[in-house]
């Protein structure tokens, strides 16, 4: 919107401006927008479109609140939203657009931690002797099944000493 390219608006902002910049009064805010001022009045008290103010208490108008006046004006006449509704769509569009910023911020600081976590890692790399012959890691796997004991009298007894080491004694 800056510069003017919006139908309506004036060419370019004063030195300095920006769209956020309160500097429309209500008579050429309303004008801009096709409205009456009693309503940019009524969208202040309903919470809608909150202009900047004047040390006075005047009210003053930026780029950004004309825009949104005239997508209040849309929502209402083309789309049948009422003003509550208007509200809230407006709360949600707030709501994401904080949320994209913070993911913006959030994916800046995972991106720097990263970096970070790489340079640290070369400069451990860097240090390392190299001298030193890396060594091949290999993984084996052992199964082990047990043997079976059996459950009828001496076998099973026999079996047990069998595997200690004392089956083959003789006398005593």
């Amino acid at each position: 919107m800056a510069g003017g390219n919006e139908p309506g608006m004036p060419m370019g902002f004063p030195a300095g401006a920006t769209e956020d910049t309160p500097m429309f009064v209500i008579s050429v805010a309303a004008e801009l927008c096709g409205m009456h001022a009693q309503t940019l009045r009524s969208y202040d008290r309903l919470g809608l479109v909150s202009p900047g103010r004047t040390p006075a208490g005047g009210r003053r108008y930026s780029p950004r609140d004309i825009a949104l006046l005239r997508e209040v004006q849309r929502l209402s006449q083309e789309e049948g939203v009422n003003l509550a509704g208007i509200k809230r769509i407006i709360e949600l569009e707030n709501e994401a657009d904080a949320l994209r910023e913070q993911v913006r911020e959030l994916t800046e600081e995972v991106a720097a931690a990263y970096a970070a976590a790489e340079q640290a890692a070369a400069q451990v790399h860097a240090s390392y002797r190299r001298d030193l012959v890396p060594v091949r890691q290999e993984t084996a796997l052992v199964v082990w099944k047990p043997q079976r004991e059996r459950k009828n009298g001496d076998d099973g007894e026999r079996s047990k000493r069998d595997r200690r080491g004392k089956g083959n004694r003789t006398g005593g």
